[in-house]
Formats: structure tokens, C-alpha cells, sequence
């Protein structure tokens, strides 16, 4: 220990937790409380006083087996402050070469340098819930990622990567890209985690990506042209999640998560081969071989194991046959999709919310087409652009073939039937609610839709009365339909009244006799 004060510190900490402890705090909370590990609250509080005393004595002269390395893990904690203890561990192994330290070692250590040099690390938290372990080679998982690296140069660089994870036994593969991936793209990784793992499984599960499959189709896959003719060479079972549904593949959701935080944060991007090798070498050394926290098994000696469930690969796939690789775009909800460093628009109204929202796109000479499906018509045709960051955009697609206004405006017209009234009422509309003229004409077509006798005589009124609300129309047309009632049934109240009264009969000579001038006898 460095120093008296230091030792006080640590016997406040000590008398803190027990005083805690004895008012019923759970330790996770005293952790939070004291901003110290867990770990460190249990090792604190099950300590009696003379035992505290004497673990105390022995810090001042114990010496750990990370202390030569103090100061290389101090600058990395400050260069990055989000620094996992398990990344810690990775860099140790693969900069320095140490490999004699324990996980938990190094965890220990870290959250002791944090402390004492105040560095703090924000944890996001998230709920996952259990699943059964499913049998070997049973199922494979795939989920893409995305991450933003630093260049040797000093900028940035946005890289993609999907990742392959054996559902038994949690061996992964991971494939990088500096662009985005096409579905040609995706059968050739395919084929290269099929070989890294010697074999595949019998089920295939993945998110509703537009690369792959087009629609679920209420269970009844439509898959893109290219990966359907794949899919008929390979003949493994197809699981397409629901959004929002992270149990059904939690598995590879972690390991996009482990591949960015473990791997790629922090780490300085030179080119793309260098890139995947220092994958493929951090696959072997860290994320295949450490102890996995769920199974506390090495994923890597399960995988000997689960290699014999998987079913062999035949022949070559032989990409040539492949259709022209499709390039997808995300519409994003200004109506703009992004190629190459520009935007680009399309007609105003593709962008729907809770919708795929993706774009097919094909490139031919200097030209860029955009369509909604593969093969579906051109929806937006550009030039491309030479530089970056410009805006592309054709006046046309700043105009709707049709407003929602202007359609409600002529259903509205059609149910008045009279040019004259309906026009002066959409002029005073528009000249009253501007910012509510939607609100007010969808009033006016639900008195059309519940009073079409009275919408016309309303409006008359409610001009002459020279009011200039669709409530007002309203209140007048069920005012007509009151007064219309009341009528009826004072005319069946009036013919009640006579119901039993017969009228005399006479006969047709009485009536000539009074026309003659006569009395009648």
C-alpha cells in the first residue's frame, strides 16, 4: 500500500459496507452505492475485524502479477476508458505476450486501477431470457454488424461484418467487409464458414434481411433469385426471427456485440487483408478459445465434438451461376437513399414507417437506377455524382401524384353535389384552419357518410348563418335530422287520433242535387 491515507480509505470502505450490510442493503446495491465490485463488497463483508486488519498488513507488501504492466494498462484505461477487462486481457496476449494471468485476474485489477485513478466505465444494461440448449449441429446463427474505426491516418472508416455462431457448442467465424454486403457476398461467406467449420448444420437462422429473403410471407419464405438457387444447392432448413424477438437468436447477438466490443473497439483499421487476419488470430486466441460464461466450457473443445454432428458439405459452389449480385440501400425517412458518399432521392412517399424500407439499386455506366423490388420497375433514375456529399435530387419526387388533401377535398365535393356550396365551403376551410383543414374535411365526410340526406342543407345553413366550422355543419345536420323526426311523428300522432272514425257513404244523386242549386232530401 502507497500510503496512510490509502489505508484509512480502505478501513472506511471496510466499516462502510458492514454498516450497509446491517441496515439490509443486498450487496449488488452496496456495489453500487460505494461504486466498488461486487466481488469486493462480499470479500469485504464476510471479513471479521482482526482478519480486515491483517489482509490490510498484507497489501502493503504484496506485490500482484500484473504490477510490471501497471503502466502500459494504465494508458490504454485512459486512451479508452470504455476498455473492457476482457479486451485487457486480449491486448496482454496479443501485445505483450502475456498469457500466464487469469480473466479474472485481470478483471481484478482493472476495476482496482480504475479506482484508484478515478477512471469510471458506464454499463449498459440488458435483459436476456433462458433458452434450452439445443442439440450439436442442430443449429447455426448469422446476424451482420457494423463499426467505425480509426485509420492509421486519423480518420474514419465504417466496416461490416457478419458473424457465424454454432448454436451447441458457441464457435463463432467472423468475415469483414469495407463495404456493404450483396447477396453474392453473403453465399460466398457462406461457403467459407462451411469450411472454417467442416460442415453445416440443419438449420440456418437469420433476421428478415432484404439480402436473403424478400417476405416471410406468413411462414411461406420468398427468398431472392440468388439466394434461392443457393439454398436449393445447400438444402439446409431456413428460421427467419420477428423484429424484436432477441431469444430466438441471442446467441449470434452476443457475439456481434463480443466481435465489436473485444475485438474492433479501440483497434486502428491499416487494410482490410490485415484486418480479417488479425480476426481470424483473435477467433483463435480469445473469442473460440476462453471460457464461456453461459456453458463454462472453451468453445473451441466443444466444437471437437460437435464437428461429428454436422453435415458434410458436397462440391464446390460455383458462383458464376449466380444471377448479377443485387446492392441494397436502406430509404431513408426524408426519402433519400445514400450510394457512395452522395444522396440520392426518390419520390416523395417511399419511405413508410414500419416498413422494410429497403431500395435495390443497380449501377450501369454513369447511370444509377433505383427499384423497390429486384426486379420491379424503376422507381428513381440518377447520373452519378462525381465527389462526396451532395444532395441529388429530382423535382419530380418533391411532388405527390396525389395528396391526401386533395383527395379529401374531392370526396367532400363529390358528397355536396353542388359546385357552389362546396366550393365556398373549402375556401372558407382553408382560409380558417390552414393548419387543421385535414381535421376539418375529415369531419365534413363523416356527416356526409352518417347524414347524406342533411349535408347539403347543413351547409346552406351554416352559410346563411355565416359559421364557418365542419362541427358547425355537424350540429346543424343532426339538428335537420331531429326536426325531420318530429314531424313524422306528429303526423302519425294526428292520423292516431282519427283511426277509429268511419265516414258516412251517400249517394251520387245528393251531390248532384246540391251542384243543381237543391236541397238535398
Amino acid at each position: 500500500m502507497e500510503s496512510e491515507e490509502e489505508e484509512v480509505e480502505i478501513w472506511m470502505v471496510y466499516f462502510e459496507v458492514k454498516r450497509l450490510r446491517s441496515e439490509g442493503f443486498s450487496d449488488a446495491a452496496i456495489a453500487r452505492k460505494l461504486k466498488i465490485s461486487r466481488n469486493r463488497v462480499k470479500d469485504y463483508g464476510d471479513k471479521t475485524p482482526e482478519e480486515f486488519h491483517a489482509f490490510a498488513l498484507s497489501l502493503q507488501t504484496r506485490k500482484k502479477k500484473l504490477d510490471p504492466y501497471e503502466e502500459q494498462i494504465l494508458e490504454w484505461l485512459k486512451e479508452h476508458p470504455d476498455l473492457t477487462s476482457a479486451q485487457v486481457a486480449d491486448w496482454l496476449k496479443e501485445k505483450l505476450e502475456v498469457h500466464s494471468v487469469s480473466e479474472g485476474t485481470v478483471r481484478n485489477f482493472v476495476n482496482g486501477l480504475r479506482e484508484k485513478y478515478c477512471i469510471p466505465k458506464q454499463l449498459a444494461d440488458r435483459e436476456y431470457a433462458a433458452v434450452p440448449e439445443l442439440p450439436m449441429g442442430k443449429q447455426m446463427q448469422v446476424d451482420f454488424g457494423e463499426t467505425r474505426q480509426q485509420t492509421a491516418e486519423g480518420k474514419s472508416k465504417k466496416l461490416y461484418f457478419i458473424g457465424f455462431v454454432l448454436a451447441h457448442s458457441r464457435y463463432k467465424y467472423v468475415e469483414w467487409l469495407d463495404r456493404p454486403f450483396t447477396t453474392k457476398d453473403l453465399i460466398r461467406m457462406h461457403e467459407n464458414a462451411f469450411s472454417y467449420f467442416g460442415g453445416m448444420p440443419e438449420e440456418m437462422v437469420y433476421d428478415q434481411d432484404s439480402l436473403l429473403a424478400i417476405s416471410e410471407n406468413a411462414g411461406d419464405l420468398i427468398l431472392t433469385a440468388e439466394f434461392t438457387k443457393y439454398h436449393q444447392k445447400r438444402k439446409f432448413k431456413i428460421y427467419l426471427c420477428r423484429k424484436a424477438d432477441p431469444e430466438s437468436k441471442g446467441k449470434i447477438e452476443r457475439v456481434v456485440q463480443y466481435v465489436k466490443g473485444n475485438f474492433a473497439k479501440n483497434r486502428v483499421f491499416d487494410q482490410l487483408i490485415n484486418w480479417q487476419e488479425s480476426c481470424m488470430k483473435w477467433l483463435k486466441r480469445t473469442g473460440n478459445y476462453n471460457v464461456h460464461h453461459t456453458t463454462k466450457k472453451r468453445p473451441v473443445e466443444v466444437y471437437t465434438l460437435e464437428k461429428e454432428h454436422l453435415r458434410p458439405v458436397s462440391g464446390t459452389y460455383i458462383f458464376e451461376n449466380v444471377y448479377a449480385s443485387s446492392i441494397t440501400r436502406q430509404i431513408h425517412k426524408d426519402n433519400v437513399i445514400r450510394f457512395d458518399g452522395n444522396r440520392y432521392s426518390v419520390p416523395l412517399g417511399t419511405f413508410r414507417p414500419n416498413a422494410p424500407n429497403i431500395a435495390y439499386i443497380e449501377k450501369q455506366h454513369s447511370k444509377l437506377f433505383v427499384r423497390l423490388q429486384q426486379t420491379g420497375p424503376v422507381i428513381a433514375e440518377h447520373s452519378i455524382a462525381r465527389g462526396k456529399g451532395k444532395l441529388i435530387s429530382d423535382a419530380s419526387h418533391r411532388k405527390r401524384n396525389q395528396t391526401k388533401r386533395t383527395t379529401l377535398i374531392q370526396q367532400v365535393s363529390e358528397m355536396i353535389a353542388d359546385p357552389d356550396v362546396s366550393g365556398w365551403l373549402i375556401d372558407q376551410l382553408k382560409e380558417r384552419y390552414p393548419r387543421h383543414l385535414l381535421d376539418q374535411l375529415k369531419i365534413i365526410q363523416a356527416v356526409g357518410l352518417q347524414y347524406p340526406q342533411f349535408l347539403r342543407p347543413a351547409v346552406c345553413e351554416m352559410r346563411r348563418l355565416q359559421l364557418n366550422s365542419a362541427h358547425d355543419v355537424r350540429d346543424i345536420a343532426i339538428s335537420l335530422e331531429m326536426e325531420q323526426k318530429q314531424q313524422i311523428e306528429s303526423v302519425i300522432a294526428v292520423n292516431e287520433k282519427y283511426k277509429d272514425l268511419t265516414a258516412p257513404e251517400r249517394k251520387e244523386d245528393i251531390y248532384l242535387q246540391i251542384f243543381q242549386g237543391g236541397e238535398p232530401s
